[in-house]
């Protein structure tokens, strides 16, 4: 399935236009870079030497809602209301077919860049999502979708219309190859209500903790799990956990509970729980005070790039905005790419600690080092042979 609309080009039309972007700098693939200047091209200019090798990206899009965003000029962000005096952060005034190949366009060239292993997160909302999922499984493939995944970003909203309160957003996590993506399994700690409900029960020494049955799903017929215990039969249908010598030991240790009736259960401290998995509806609340329109929260990110990366690997968000995304990876011991054509957003991006990295400015066609980066001052030149 795929959405059809009058201005769609085809993925070799697509791909033969970032071909012609030209440019007469050399880019190193070792440091952080930001670019400043329009996205497709900085993508296209990417794609000589990141070709397959961006492990992750995360993008916040504008989400075609006919306005402007704004920013005061003692730099307070408000999407809702300004005044006369406030400065244009971006516009996301495009007509839906516009916007919808806007999107496919870069979406096509982030597939490009994205590695074997690699993932892409793509935060939108409610209004234009299913748009973009249908354009996602056409560019990525719909056996590599792995989740929509509802981001709960306010309290419950009490304005007035004929439906439902919003109160969440979505992100639509694909991958390049769904059986090669990088997925660390990272688990996030109890809170205390969950801790209390989980491990109801205190030992002597004051320690929370559960019991659940030696025995799992599963019958096996041969082997020791299949064997009894101290004449206790497995159950049909199922196996022991482990080999039931380690039952013993674990008696021994006072790790096995039983019951009045003989009935024995493992027992499961609560400080020793690793924390539980991440499920498909997250809490992240906006900032209450954001530098930027629409600045996403910086938790959710370190949640995404400690999930989907690794140490070292290049995290890229060609919709940088207030720089979370390059916030979350530097802290994090990422690489990070960063584009916006904002000079709103540049000016917010480069007031954070970022550690070192190149600054490109596409437009203006300099380049500057930040942080004792090891780059020299370039010139740039970008070429659209397509616009001859």
């Amino acid at each position: 399935m795929e959405l059809k609309f009058g201005n769609k080009l085809t993925e070799k039309q697509i791909l033969s236009n970032a071909n012609k972007v030209k440019t007469n700098f050399e880019i190193s693939d070792d440091i952080s870079i930001l670019f400043k200047g329009d996205n497709f091209e900085a993508l296209s200019i990417l794609l000589r030497k990141f070709k397959n090798k961006i492990n992750l990206v995360y993008i916040d899009p504008p989400f075609n809602t006919e306005q402007e965003f704004f920013i005061s000029e003692d730099g307070r962000a408000n999407s809702i209301s300004h005044s006369k005096d406030d400065i244009i952060a971006y516009s996301d005034k495009m007509s839906t077919e516009e916007y919808l190949e806007f999107i496919r366009e870069r979406l096509i060239l982030l597939r490009e860049l994205l590695s074997d292993n690699g993932s892409i997160y793509l935060h939108i909302d409610y209004k234009i999502g299913h748009y973009i999922k249908i354009i996602m499984d056409e560019v990525f493939g719909k056996e590599n979708f792995r989740n929509d995944i509802a981001r709960i970003k306010s309290n419950p909203k009490n304005f007035y219309r004929k439906a439902y309160g919003n109160e969440k957003d979505l992100i639509l996590f694909y991958t390049k190859n769904f059986k090669n993506n990088i997925w660390n399994d990272i688990k996030v700690p109890l809170d205390e209500n969950e801790i209390a409900d989980r491990f109801s029960k205190i030992d002597e020494n004051g320690r929370r903790y559960t019991t659940i049955p030696l025995h799992a799903p599963g019958e096996t017929k041969n082997g020791p799990t299949s064997k009894p215990w101290r004449n206790i039969p497995v159950p049909k249908g199922r196996h022991w956990r482990t080999n039931p010598e380690e039952f013993d030991k674990m008696d021994a240790q006072g790790l096995i509970e039983w019951s009045s009736t003989g009935n024995p259960r493992i027992k499961k401290y609560a400080d020793e729980h690793t924390g539980k998995k991440i499920q498909d509806i997250w809490r992240f609340k906006d900032p209450q005070n954001p530098k930027y329109p629409t600045e996403k929260n910086i938790q959710m990110l370190e949640q995404i790039i400690l999930q989907s990366s690794n140490i070292g690997d290049y995290v890229l968000d060609c919709f940088a905005g207030s720089g979370t995304t390059l916030k979350a990876s530097n802290k994090l011991e990422r690489k990070w790419i960063g584009i916006d054509s904002s000079d709103v957003a540049i000016d917010v991006i480069k007031k954070n600690k970022l550690g070192n990295y190149v600054y490109y400015d596409l437009k203006n066609k300099i380049s500057e080092q930040i942080h004792n980066a090891t780059y020299k001052q370039v010139s740039l030149e970008i070429i659209d042979e397509s616009k001859k």
